[in-house]
């Protein structure tokens, strides 16, 4: 008996696996620890899949982008490491975004293990990789397919642009299956009120970058 494959989304947060998952794609969750990942992935039959996507929010590395804008990578850069993803696939993503109406653009992607929160610090991580946008799961994920024989490709929409920081909260209160722990933002806020500002910034930016890839999970539900 021939087994069903399909494409496995690999994400950060659990609204992304939400509009990651239309039209039947599996969907696997970092919760923004990079070894659970990993862990999460190696789970996974390798024969249940078709190819692998990095799909989600990005932070932008290139001072031209604006929060929503649509990456596709063409490669992933970690660690003085790089692994181009799959034309194919990554044609066919951007066939399918093209033909919704939405415009998407292609760089080199940064994957991190650490979320980068400062402008300086993207600075310094664009000069050494050379990449548009960063984000803490593509690097798994494409090593991951790599060592399936799996197709990669990424999609992401920028959140925060270069020149905006991120408080550090942000990046700590997520829980292990991608959501949001409100007590742990509150109590933040608590020892850092001054916070309040790049919080409430962070959240500007993140509503326009979930609008745009809830159009493009539609446009991956056909591909």
């Amino acid at each position: 008996m021939s087994v069903a494959r399909r494409l496995l989304i690999v994400v950060g947060l659990k609204r992304e696996a939400r509009l990651g998952s239309r039209g039947g794609a599996t969907t696997i969750c970092s919760g923004g620890d990079v070894g659970l990942l990993e862990r999460r992935l190696s789970g996974v039959d390798p024969a249940t899949i078709s190819g692998v996507i990095s799909f989600g929010l990005a932070g932008g590395l290139d001072p031209s982008l604006a929060p929503g804008d649509l990456m596709l990578a063409r490669a992933v850069a970690w660690s003085g490491r790089s692994l181009s993803a799959d034309a194919a696939l990554t044609d066919a993503l951007a066939a399918a975004l093209k033909g919704n109406g939405l415009r998407v653009s292609d760089g080199v992607f940064a994957g991190v293990d650490e979320a980068v929160l400062t402008p300086d610090a993207k600075d310094s991580l664009s000069r050494e990789t050379g990449a548009s946008a960063v984000d803490m799961e593509s690097h798994v994920a494409a090593r991951y397919a790599a060592a399936c024989g799996k197709p990669f490709a990424a999609l992401r929409a920028i959140c925060d642009p270069a020149d905006r920081a991120l408080p550090a909260l942000a990046a700590r209160a997520l829980t292990p299956n991608g959501g949001i722990d409100y007590l742990k933002v509150i109590f933040g806020l608590m020892q850092a009120p001054r916070d309040l500002g790049a919080l409430l910034a962070a959240g500007r930016d993140s509503a326009a970058a979930f609008a745009t890839l809830d159009r493009a999970g539609r446009a991956l539900a056909s591909v």
